[in-house]
């Protein structure tokens, strides 16, 4: 019999579906279920590579790590990578498929449909509880006829379903009413309570606007989900970044250029959650006064973010930047010589010349390279460990005359191997890669972190596994008894 499915859809984009979706994973598997997340199509540049060399959305692989699961591509068979000028590559059970302008994806989708019930039944198969994510609103009327992904899904698995409003923003019941009002009466037989999410202050001051919402919605609210704040976990795309509220800058600050397209922004992470240690997010040269070290992300339009640095003033900016600059995948490819894509893997194809810092060129090809990998730095600073990490780039680059590479790769997904591999400058204040998550590495990140001047803290303070504790303030937000109900599997 196949496993039941916990569907969670919501109002809104950025309504916290994907964090819900993470800490009921956690709180399932305590309870001892196989569970697994699903999200049939995602759109967002933030990846991560399975194990067997598969591409999907970074906050599906975040839900399976809640899960104490490995990811894998039928957790999210359709990724949607948007490119610029409503262009995206369409990433189809963990490879490219197609690049298609919106247009041609609309009318393409009815194609994907039997790869999305493939992939949920395959799950169904296998655990004993599938938690499934929507995306955006279920109620986007003009889009419902092509969905993929919200109460579609859960019609054909019947679906116990949730509807999750982010309280923080204000119109709630607009939020959640109306939602209600404009579903199908099949989808609105689904839902089974409504989630209050992102509430400040005290709870208890809402109980009128819980017992309004019951009358008139005619479904129980099962729980008002705190503001949780560091929840130190990687954002679903950069829709974070246009909404993150200004920071306070303190101790040794690290700029982060904020290219078009930006991609897998949470590599800067670990970072951010040093102590002493801000992460700033930039998109104009004057921003870079203050900052200690400079960080050029990956992009998933490499060519088009190297004509928005020209337009910006951002290459005399760098070239006079004194600290060090470092790059990761596109960011990579930008501080070399040359970029050629010959084959229009970008569109419109074509070659620029790059920053100029690093002695690399780097030609696009038509074959994608998504693997996990591991490293060893080939600088001091380093450290000696095993580096973990994944790649994701159509790019190859090599480095040019007596350049020095950065890491030696060991393994790229089974394979063993001794490959040299990124570039650092001569006088090593420039360097960069292809290797998503290095900063994860904590021998790596501290390494280069004091080449900056920064001191780790003298008292050592014990982590808290970020799932425990968003996971205990879901829990205590919607009670023992509405996880019985929502986790009791039948036999």
């Amino acid at each position: 019999m196949p496993a039941p499915v916990l569907m969670i859809v919501g109002t809104a984009s950025s309504a916290g579906k994907s964090t819900l979706v993470a800490a009921l994973c956690r709180l399932a598997a305590r309870r001892g279920l196989r569970v697994a997340p699903f999200k049939a199509q995602n759109m967002s540049n933030n990846a991560a590579v399975t194990a067997d060399g598969g591409e999907i959305a970074r906050s599906t692989a975040v839900q399976a790590a809640a899960a104490g699961i490995a990811p894998t591509v039928a957790m999210n068979p359709i990724l949607i990578k948007p490119e610029g000028q409503r262009r995206s590559q369409i990433i189809v059970e963990g490879k490219p498929w197609r690049t298609l302008d919106a247009a041609d994806f609309w009318q393409r989708k009815a194609l994907l449909w039997p790869v999305v019930t493939r992939n949920l039944d395959a799950l169904r198969a296998e655990y004993d509880l599938v938690i499934a994510e929507g995306a955006g609103s279920p109620v986007e009327l003009n889009l419902k006829a092509g969905d993929l992904v919200n109460m579609r899904v859960a019609v054909y698995a019947r679906a116990r379903t949730l509807l999750v409003g982010d309280i923080d923003r204000g119109g709630i019941f607009a939020q959640l009413l109306g939602t209600l009002m404009l579903l199908e009466p099949e989808e609105r037989q689904l839902i089974e309570g409504l989630i209050i999410n992102r509430f400040r202050g005290d709870p208890a001051l809402f109980a009128d606007g819980v017992r309004i919402l019951e009358e008139r919605g005619g479904v129980p609210v099962l729980g008002v989900v705190p503001w949780i704040e560091d929840l130190g976990l990687p954002e679903e795309d950069a829709v974070a970044l246009e909404q993150a509220r200004p920071v306070v800058t303190q101790g040794l600050t690290i700029a982060v250029i904020q290219l078009p397209a930006i991609a897998n922004f949470d590599d800067f992470d670990p970072l951010a959650r040093e102590p002493g240690v801000t992460v700033r997010y930039i998109d104009h040269p004057a921003q870079l006064a203050g900052a200690a070290a400079v960080i050029l992300p990956g992009t998933k339009h490499t060519l088009a973010a190297r004509r928005w640095l020209r337009e910006r003033g951002f290459d005399a900016a760098l070239r006079q930047f004194a600290g060090p600059i470092a790059g990761i995948c596109g960011g990579y490819q930008l501080l070399g010589e040359r970029i050629s894509d010959p084959l229009a893997v970008e569109g419109a194809g074509g070659e620029e010349v790059g920053l100029g810092l690093l002695p690399i060129e780097t030609i696009f090809a038509a074959e994608k390279q998504t693997t996990q990998t591991v490293a060893r730095a080939q600088v001091e600073w380093g450290g000696t460990a095993d580096l973990y990490g994944y790649e994701i780039h159509m790019g190859r680059s090599h480095r040019l005359g007596a350049a020095q590479p950065l890491l030696t790769i060991v393994q790229r997904g089974a394979a063993t191997t001794t490959e040299a591999d990124g570039c650092i400058s001569a006088d090593g204040r420039v360097w960069g890669c292809y290797i998503h998550g290095l900063f994860a590495n904590a021998e790596f990140r501290r390494g280069w972190l004091r080449q900056l001047g920064w001191q780790p803290p003298s008292e050592h303070t014990p982590s808290v596994d970020p799932f425990d504790r968003l996971a205990d303030r879901v829990a205590a937000a919607l009670g023992p008894a509405t996880l019985e109900q929502l986790f009791t599997v039948s036999p």
